[in-house]
């Protein structure tokens, strides 16, 4: 059956372990429990873009431990076809996350070098059957092949950078989608200014779209010829883990759906933030029904970006 999204990158077992606030050095802080659930970036999109009825594929490595079982049962279970890679003798991504009662957390994370995805381990057609390719970046050589493939193919590319990774910027260059956390045009162009920055890097990598989340202040985007803001949405937040991960699934379901973009990105922040109703990176992934009656329904935040 032909795939509608692949996505080759990050996957992690996620311990979220619930605090009041964030503890000081040297203190002793009880904790209320612990919750060891599935998480990272492009694996939890998957699970969400396959949840919304698109066919989603993903591409990756894992351990040859319990947390992998872990990963494998929940994707069979999510219906997301698994291309996995087995690192033998070897403990899968583990990230140990403090969730603050206000919502947002602290993330720990430890990953063997032996986890690391090359090139020389993924096939062509798991990238080119596809209708869309998701990347982050992590594994950079791997999402540059990948993305060379897709390139090459026709096929858009969306990514999801938190961080820049050594040679980064040659995947950009294979980029189409690019929506980065706040600081990235700034730290690739020198530009201080979010709206000069997000232009600078379409200019520069030949971007169809460069957009930066803004956490409680929404997205900024950049098309070549017009800025387009939306804010988040107002909800009860709970943990704010996994709240990228799902606005790139939702982006990506909005691309696939041809949605105008204002659509898409308010598509994307409500979900969102619906998923941070919930614990975990994957807890609050809702329905599209819920989503949508969010957009019709819910309030959002002010910001100054609104005057965009």
């Amino acid at each position: 059956m032909p795939i509608d999204i692949v996505g080759v990158g990050l996957n992690a077992t996620d311990t979220l372990i619930p605090v009041s606030q964030y503890p000081v050095s040297g203190s002793k802080v009880e904790i209320r429990s612990a919750s060891v659930l599935p998480g990272g970036q492009v694996a939890s999109a998957m699970v969400a873009c396959q949840r919304w009825g698109l066919r989603a594929r993903y591409v990756g490595k894992l351990g040859d431990d319990a947390a992998a079982d872990l990963h494998r049962a929940e994707f069979a279970r999510a219906g997301v076809e698994a291309k996995i890679i087995t690192a033998r003798d070897c403990a899968s991504h583990q990230s140990f996350i403090l969730v603050e009662d206000s919502g947002e957390r602290t993330v720990l994370w430890k990953r063997d070098e032996r986890l690391t995805l090359r090139p020389e381990e993924l096939r062509r057609e798991w990238i080119t059957d596809a209708r869309a390719l998701h990347v982050d970046g992590r594994d950079t050589a791997a999402a540059i092949s990948a993305a060379g493939w897709a390139r090459e193919a026709g096929i858009p590319v969306v990514a999801d950078l938190d961080e820049l990774y050594p040679d980064v910027e040659q995947l950009i260059e294979k980029v189409d989608y690019l929506i980065v956390s706040r600081n990235i045009p700034g730290q690739l162009t020198g530009k201080s200014d979010l709206r000069e920055s997000l232009m600078a890097t379409r200019l520069q990598y030949g971007c169809r779209l460069t957009a930066a989340t803004l956490g409680q202040d929404g997205v900024l985007a950049w098309d070549g010829h017009d800025f387009c803001y939306r804010p988040a949405y107002r909800v009860e937040v709970v943990d704010t883990t996994g709240a990228g991960d799902i606005f790139h699934a939702a982006f990506i379901y909005g691309l696939l759906q041809r949605s105008p973009l204002a659509q898409t990105l308010d598509f994307a922040c409500a979900a969102a933030a619906l998923n941070c109703t919930a614990v975990g990176a994957r807890g609050g992934i809702q329905a599209v029904s819920s989503i949508e009656n969010l957009m019709a329904t819910g309030s959002r935040y002010e910001s100054a970006l609104s005057a965009v």
